[in-house]
């Protein structure tokens, strides 16, 4: 009885409900979720601790990067069940119907910048010259002043 409760616990908040529907379509990164729900980081880690421990999502680590995909449903008989049936439902739902619109277009390459991390090699807006490091969102020059 423990399992389904888990499972109806993950499935009984809106934003985790977006979050498998759009995990449906592709793997997605917490931040490339984050920018498509417009929630903070932490809360999306949250969820996908909850929908992890109910059987629903899983995760693997690909360098700097944790990418989120459904889960086969082999743990548990009760999430196998709610992500075949999450397949057919809500896909008339407005807000999820945009969510899946958006979701192909999403890229953490595109996200990463506009969040204080420039790409690795920029140079300095203010002096031109060119940065040694980072630390968003602010450049530092090498101690020689080059």
């Amino acid at each position: 009885m423990k399992d389904f409760i888990n499972v109806m616990k993950a499935v009984s908040d809106p934003n985790r409900v977006k979050l498998l529907k759009i995990l449906q379509t592709r793997i997605l990164c917490v931040c490339e979720i984050q920018a498509l729900l417009s929630i903070a980081q932490p809360t999306v880690s949250k969820h996908l601790k909850v929908l992890e421990d109910a059987g629903l999502v899983t995760f693997k680590k690909d360098g700097l990067w944790v990418n989120y995909q459904l889960d086969n449903g082999s743990r548990s008989p009760y999430a196998a069940t709610i992500l075949e049936n999450l397949r057919h439902w809500l896909n008339d739902d407005e807000a999820i119907r945009t969510l899946l619109e958006r979701t192909p277009n999403v890229s953490r390459e595109e996200i990463r910048p506009r969040r204080g991390f420039p790409p690795a090699r920029q140079d300095c807006a203010v002096c031109g010259r060119a940065a040694t490091a980072w630390k968003a969102p602010v450049m530092v020059h090498d101690r020689s002043g080059q």
